[in-house]
Order: C-alpha cells, then sequence, then structure tokens
C-alpha cells in the first residue's frame, strides 16, 4: 500500500509538473555545506504584528484597514482563531505607527482616556488613544488560547515634549503608566515575552524622533522596572529597541549608551518596496537584483551588533514590504511571496533572529484577508517556513541565475535539512540537484549519495499561484488550491512524496520547500 501512495503521489507531481514542459529547462548544481551553520534564528522567527490603526486609516484614495485594528478586530473570529492556532507558537508584536499616542486605563498616573480620531495636530493625522484593561483582557484571552508568544510595544513619549527642532522629543520617558500596566498583567496571570519601547523613533524617525543617548537611558529605565516587577529570571520578559531604521551612527551610539545585557533583540524596521502606490511595485517583488539592495542593511546591523552588543540578536521588527499599507494589487498576492520568503532567507542567513511581518491582519499587507479573514498566500508560505526551517542556517549557493533563490536549513524537529526555493522566473524551470559541499569524503561518494538527496523519500511542497496569475490571492500547493474546512480549519498541508533519484523541478513563478531526511550535515546532528 505504501509503495502504491508513492507512486500515486509521484505520478500526480509528474502530472503537475509536465504542464511546464514547454517552458526553457535550465540544469542547477545546488551546494548545502552541513558541516557548520552560517547563523541561528529563534524558534518563532515567524512573528506577525497587530496594529493600532482605526477603520478611519487612509491612503492614496484607499481605507484598506476596516476594523482590524488592535481596538476594534473582532478577536473571536473563529478563521482568526485557527490561522493563530496553526502555528502552535506563533510570535505576535503588538504595536505600530500610532503606539506611542495609546495610553493604559489602568492605575492614577493618566486622567484622561481620549479615543483615536482623525486629527491634524496628531502624529499620524490622529489623535491619543486608549486601550482599556476590558480589551486588554480580550486580546490576552486570544493570545493565551491560540499559544501566542507575545511582544508588547510601550508608548514611549508619556512625559516628554516636543522641541522646537522639527520633530525631536525631549525629557526623560515616564514609566508610571507603564508600570500599571505591567502591574495589571502580572495580577492576570498573562504571559509577556518582550517588551519594546517606541516605534519608530530612531535616527530621523518618523513622525517623531529621540536622540540615541535619552533613548538609551529611557530603556535602561524599562529594564529596571521589568527587573523589579519580574524577579524570577525565568519568567522576566526581555527588552527590545529602538524598533526604528537602521542608521548606523545612531545604533552605534545607543549600544554605547545602554550598556550590556539591557536590550535582548535589536529590533529594526524594513519598507525596502518603496510606497504602496508604486506601479512598479509587482516588478520590484520579483526582481533580484532590486530585492538584494537590502542585504547590505542586514549585513551592517549583524556586524555592529556583533561588535558593540554581542549579548542581543537583530530583529526585524516589522516589515511590510511596501509602506502606507501595502499595495492594493500586489502585497496580498502571490507575487508578494517572492519578496517575503526571499526576506525571511536572507535575514535569517545574517543572523537575524526574529522577522515580524506586517501585518497578521490588516492594510493590503495582512497574511489574512482583512474582511473575510481568509487566508493570503504569503500566509501558508510563512506557515510551511514555521513548520519545516529549523533554528540552524545552512550555506547554499548555486551556479546559475539569481532569479533562482536557495535557502537551506537544519530540517525542524526531523532530521536531515530543509530548502526554500524560489523561482522568480517566469520563463524558465529549474532542475535542481543537491550536493553536500562538507563532506569528508571523496567527491564520487558525495556526489552518489546526495547528488539527488540520498536515498530515503524526499518530501516536497510546490507553491503556484491559481491559473500561472501571479496577482492572484488563492495559492496552489501541489496542484490543490489551499481552501479553509468546512469547519473553517486551516487544511491539512501535505508533501510529496519524491523518488530521491530524481532532480527537484521548481517551475516557473513557484516557491518550493523541501526536506531531506538523510542528508548528512554535521551542524544538524
Amino acid at each position: 500500500m505504501a509503495e502504491f501512495k508513492l507512486l500515486l503521489l509521484s505520478s500526480l507531481l509528474i502530472f503537475f509538473l509536465s504542464r511546464f514542459n514547454s517552458v526553457a529547462a535550465e540544469d542547477v548544481q545546488l551546494t548545502v555545506k552541513g558541516l557548520t551553520s552560517i547563523a541561528k534564528t529563534e524558534d518563532t522567527f515567524i512573528c506577525a504584528t497587530l496594529d493600532w490603526w482605526p477603520s478611519s486609516k487612509c491612503d492614496y484614495g484607499q481605507c484598506p484597514w476596516g476594523r482590524a485594528g488592535i481596538l476594534n478586530l473582532n478577536l473571536k473570529n473563529k478563521i482568526l482563531v485557527n490561522a493563530i492556532k496553526a502555528f502552535g507558537n506563533l510570535r505576535i508584536r503588538v504595536g505600530g505607527s500610532l503606539e506611542d499616542q495609546v495610553v493604559y486605563k489602568v492605575g492614577n498616573a493618566i486622567k484622561k482616556f481620549p479615543h483615536f480620531k482623525k486629527s491634524d495636530k496628531g502624529m499620524f493625522g490622529f489623535s491619543k488613544g486608549t486601550l482599556t484593561m476590558k480589551r486588554w483582557d480580550e486580546l490576552n484571552q486570544l493570545f493565551n488560547q491560540t499559544g501566542v508568544k507575545l511582544t508588547f510595544g510601550l508608548n514611549a513619549l508619556i512625559g516628554k515634549l516636543k522641541s522646537n527642532d522639527s520633530n525631536l522629543w525631549l525629557r526623560d520617558w515616564n514609566p508610571r503608566n507603564a508600570h500599571d500596566l505591567m502591574k495589571y498583567t502580572i495580577s492576570k496571570g498573562y504571559k509577556i515575552d518582550s517588551y519594546e519601547l517606541g516605534n519608530e523613533l530612531s535616527a530621523s524617525g518618523v513622525s517623531a524622533r529621540l536622540d540615541p543617548n535619552q533613548y538609551a537611558k529611557d530603556i535602561i529605565v524599562l529594564k529596571k522596572l521589568i527587573d523589579k516587577l519580574y524577579p524570577d529570571p525565568e519568567t522576566r520578559p526581555g527588552v527590545l529597541g529602538p524598533a526604528g531604521f537602521y542608521e548606523e551612527k545612531w545604533f552605534n551610539k545607543f549600544f554605547q549608551a545602554t550598556g550590556p545585557n539591557i536590550v535582548e533583540g535589536v529590533t529594526h524596521h524594513i519598507y525596502n518596496l518603496g510606497p504602496g502606490v508604486d506601479s512598479t511595485l509587482i516588478y520590484k517583488v520579483q526582481d533580484p537584483y532590486y530585492l538584494d539592495q537590502i542585504a547590505e542593511t542586514y549585513k551592517d546591523l549583524s556586524s555592529n551588533i556583533k561588535e558593540f552588543a554581542p549579548w542581543a540578536g537583530a530583529w526585524v521588527g516589522e516589515a511590510g514590504g511596501a509602506y502606507n499599507s501595502g499595495g492594493k494589487d500586489v502585497s496580498h498576492t502571490f507575487a508578494n511571496g517572492f519578496w517575503y520568503l526571499d526576506q525571511l532567507g536572507m535575514t535569517s542567513s545574517f543572523n537575524h533572529k526574529v522577522f515580524c511581518r506586517q501585518a497578521l491582519i490588516g492594510g493590503n499587507y495582512g497574511l489574512l484577508n482583512t474582511t473575510s479573514f481568509i487566508p493570503n498566500p504569503d500566509y501558508y508560505g510563512a506557515l510551511l517556513w514555521h513548520r519545516l526551517m529549523g533554528k540552524e542556517v545552512l550555506g547554499a549557493s548555486h551556479n546559475t541565475t539569481p532569479y533562482l533563490r536557495a535557502y537551506s536549513h537544519c530540517s525542524k524537529n526531523k532530521p536531515g535539512i530543509a530548502l526554500l526555493l524560489i523561482n522568480m522566473s517566469n520563463q524558465t524551470s529549474f532542475s535542481v540537484s543537491v550536493l553536500n559541499d562538507d563532506s569528508p569524503y571523496s567527491d564520487n561518494y558525495k556526489l552518489m549519495n546526495y547528488k539527488y538527496g540520498g536515498i530515503d523519500k524526499r518530501e516536497e511542497y510546490h507553491l503556484t499561484p491559481k491559473d500561472g496569475n501571479i496577482q492572484s490571492d488563492v495559492v496552489l500547493l501541489n496542484g490543490t488550491p489551499l481552501k479553509l474546512t468546512t469547519s473553517l480549519e486551516i487544511p491539512e498541508m501535505k508533501p510529496v512524496i519524491v523518488d530521491p533519484s530524481s532532480p527537484i523541478t521548481v517551475v516557473p513563478d513557484s516557491i518550493v520547500y523541501v526536506t531531506i531526511k538523510d542528508f548528512k550535515a554535521p551542524a544538524c546532528a
């Protein structure tokens, strides 16, 4: 029976791939260096954000947030619950542009509790808003129910005043309101993995900015507050910052002024695709030369952390690709996965520990549709990464065009390795053989055993767009559309079991995850 199933699944895959026989094919040798790892991520590398935007948040003549903001999201929606639960331990970062205008309705530190509304005098065109403890209870009920690992972004501007120098803010941070929120959170037994201070206040800032020495002073206060309220190191939340755009001088001054063992995660934001209204966005997401431009930022920050803050890890704390809510015809489609999954592979290679996608829901870039909650294609790409790609990152390289991206990690909870292959070409199909470059044996032995992945059965997950349209919001897994079950559960995602004597076929405009169980990688032992 097992042999019959193997033949059936292999036949289905052959039928699926045969539709692309008319396109050009290219043989590729992919070498994976399995002797040592080149970087390491956290188990919860995949992260998604929840943002504060109200429904009146509009960009370019559209208002794509609906009721997806933190204060009005339907937290009992069955699809939302099931989508988070499918990860088992999804990291969620609660924060965003309005974070530094949110007050917490608890304790006696704050006397006025406003509601977000349009205001020309407010940051980002909005007045201040309030998080009530009733809503905080509801949020934590969802997080506890679904196993979320929570990062919460605190208002960093309480107690400060705007200077006459454009958007620079002065004075020390007042931690009283944050203290009262933490005390309440502890009294209710809510688990917080980490607290982040402020949003996009580094360097020149976005709507506000802080001097790096002042920000360091404030974050030291936050660390002392957390140490006092959470005396047990085993359950004590970490401290994250500065949650802004990377600029070397500002970040290095911040590192030096903060000192050792204060910040656990150095968070920076990435919107490397430009504005959501950009008519060239569809081309940018599938242009490897354009996508490569951000690599220098990842490399520089990783190097600076190693030199000035080796106790901390680099995090992408927020990344939506295109800013101002994303592109309405691109960010929710299959094509966006070329950018998103490539960024996951690239940042993990540069020793980033966490990558937070803007957003779980909301805007055009949500992993879930803003109104229907139905998962967009990137949701499934993220879920497969979370399930297949382990923490240890391996070197991977090939001898062909950059339109074929290849990343390798140790397999998650399985022996061997996992591969992510992204074909951004709409014309060329790749036939990929895998070579263990670090095998201590002779070349003949290496090729014989590892060229096509060894003798154990290979598991493959081929993601393609419906009808071959990369701007579709329906994704196929091994030729079958991924749809919610009748009970609104995330569908089971089964691999095709492939004869390891064959190469891996990566058709045009496709994304492929592969696990090779008997790939001998000492780094994964």
